[in-house]
């Protein structure tokens, strides 16, 4: 479903250029979860990025079934990312002035693939039933990251793509979330990619693959 051939990035600095990645291979069928795991600076988040058509790469291929995301022009990237991809963040990423029902919808609006019932039945499963006619202030750390994964699941992408999602949660809170997040996509047999830090949450995932200074330790 999945395949990243050989991306090269570079990047200027003030002391000369900075190869952030440096030949990285990679695959991901559907259903499957993939750890991404390195120190910081290893090329963990910018691998994702381009993954996901956020930055693009120097050299090499990323292909989403038939489609090289690496290929495409800005546009095209952006049309991939609101259908065929969904990204979490570390950040909840939520529109303030949209009640959570809205925030929930908006990927989906966007990706012309709203289903009424699949917003309803992901809130329901996030615990956020009750909060719908909220907005994001009003909701807890905890409760804003299922409002972002709902809006992520909304348009039941092909592959979902998480930077430390679970970054700005307590532990409790991090393992509830991390729960919905793997039970939805054995549902969804989307495929995971994620970028963590964390041993525990790596250990969760069916693979691991691991980054040192740009290439696959």
């Amino acid at each position: 479903m999945l395949t990243v051939e050989n991306i090269h990035k570079t990047y200027a600095t003030a002391d000369g250029p900075f190869a952030v990645l440096r030949g990285i291979s990679l695959g991901l069928s559907a259903g499957e979860t993939l750890a991404l795991t390195g120190e910081s600076g290893s090329g963990k988040s910018t691998l994702l990025h381009i993954i996901g058509g956020l930055d693009t790469a120097d050299q090499g291929r990323v292909l989403l079934d038939d489609t090289d995301i690496a290929a495409l022009d800005d546009d095209g990237r952006a049309a991939i990312r609101r259908g065929s991809i969904g990204v979490v963040f570390q950040q909840f990423n939520l529109i303030p002035s949209l009640k959570i029902v809205d925030n929930i919808a908006f990927q989906a609006r966007l990706a012309g693939r709203y289903d009424p019932a699949w917003a309803a039945t992901l809130a329901e499963r996030m615990g956020l039933t009750s909060q719908l006619n909220k907005y994001p202030e009003q909701l807890s750390g905890g409760q804003q990251q299922r409002v972002a994964i709902a809006r992520t699941l909304a348009p039941k992408p092909r592959l979902v793509l998480a930077d430390e999602p679970t970054g700005n949660l307590d532990e409790e809170t991090a393992a509830i979330v991390m729960d919905l997040i793997l039970e939805l996509i054995r549902e969804t047999q989307a495929g995971l990619l994620m970028v963590t830090h964390s041993q525990a949450l790596a250990a969760r995932m069916q693979r691991r693959v691991h980054l040192r200074a740009g290439q696959i330790a």
